[in-house]
């Protein structure tokens, strides 16, 4: 019997999640942030499609640089997170990238697409 066995679990500082697995958090976060961005969307789809003025309004308000500006990128962005997770753990379920090393750099290509489209849809909104 092993008794140098820590007694119990170090949880501030002492667990170091892999990569993929914090992938897989962030894209169950992303999942929850999206649920508040469509109401965001439905919000500004509603005052879009009531008239005219109403369109301009809703285009004045994402377009303003304000913070409506940065709650539809935010909200972008973490639609563009979800769908590259959900790709890949989609590539999962058949056994693609089920590896250690083919979960990292998937992970790695998820997060890479997505701050080159946070950076695009940045460049687009401002």
């Amino acid at each position: 019997m092993n008794t140098n066995r820590p007694i119990s679990l170090p949880l501030m500082g002492g667990v170091r999640l892999p990569l993929a697995a914090i992938a897989s958090i962030t894209h169950r976060i992303t999942g929850v942030l999206l649920f508040a961005g469509v109401a965001l969307f439905l919000y500004l789809l509603g005052m879009a499609l009531e008239s005219a003025e109403g369109f301009d309004a809703a285009a004045a308000l994402i377009f303003s640089g304000g913070w409506v500006t940065f709650l539809v990128w935010a909200s972008l962005v973490a639609l563009a997170y979800h769908i590259y997770a959900g790709i890949k753990h989609l590539l999962l379920d058949f056994h693609i990238g089920d590896t250690v090393g083919a979960a990292f750099w998937g992970s790695v290509v998820v997060i890479v697409l997505t701050l080159v489209d946070a950076v695009l849809l940045g460049m687009w909104l401002w």
